[in-house]
């Protein structure tokens, strides 16, 4: 008789880097024969092929759960531990539960599963590349409605990333609600 497969959640976020928004984090249960072509690091893949793969990841997952981390909690705790915060919840968060958790980098969170780091995992391993697409398409979503409420800092086409753009309508206009206050650049421009 052939042994059950272990349960393992691929888990990765999105949105450490910019100076806005939420760190949006994604665990990801898939089954053993999943139908996913070109599964990959979320950056590598186009904003179309992320989105055509979104709704394929969550209807073959076993499992998957998306968290947002907002900007108070990322302001509260440091980006380091909002984001390791929001990955146990996300895990925590998956039924069923697995009996493993493997993690896109080189820092884990406490978690009541065996749990294992992989550098450059989103690339090597199909699960947390499943997750590096869901945590991706929905940050941006969210991030092109943060541009609808707050237009004049085009988060549409930044999405919240210190680009030369971002950066000079920060300093012209201040940070809005959704700017990480913690972060150098946005203690900066709220200054003037």
């Amino acid at each position: 008789m052939k042994p059950a497969p272990i349960l393992e959640a691929g888990v990765d976020e999105a949105g450490r880097g910019p100076l806005a928004g939420p760190v949006v984090v994604a665990a990801v249960i898939l089954p053993e024969n999943y139908q996913l072509d070109a599964l990959d690091d979320s950056k590598r893949l186009s904003a179309i092929h992320r989105e055509r793969l979104t709704p394929l990841i969550e209807t073959q997952a076993i499992a998957y759960n998306v968290q947002f981390v907002d900007v108070d909690e990322i302001d509260r705790f440091n980006i380091l531990q909002a984001t390791l915060n929001g990955m146990q919840r996300a895990v925590e968060s998956l039924y069923p539960a697995p009996l493993r958790a493997v993690i896109d980098g080189n820092r884990a969170p406490r978690l009541a599963c065996e749990t294992r780091t992989v550098i450059g995992g989103d690339r090597l391993v199909a699960c947390i590349s499943a997750a590096s697409i869901l945590a991706k398409v929905y940050r941006d979503r969210l991030m092109l409605d943060m541009h609808d409420l707050y237009p004049d800092y085009g988060f549409d086409r930044h999405k919240g990333y210190p680009t030369a753009h971002h950066l000079e309508r920060l300093k012209t206009l201040g940070p809005c609600p959704i700017h990480r206050k913690s972060f150098a650049p946005v203690r900066a421009a709220g200054a003037l």
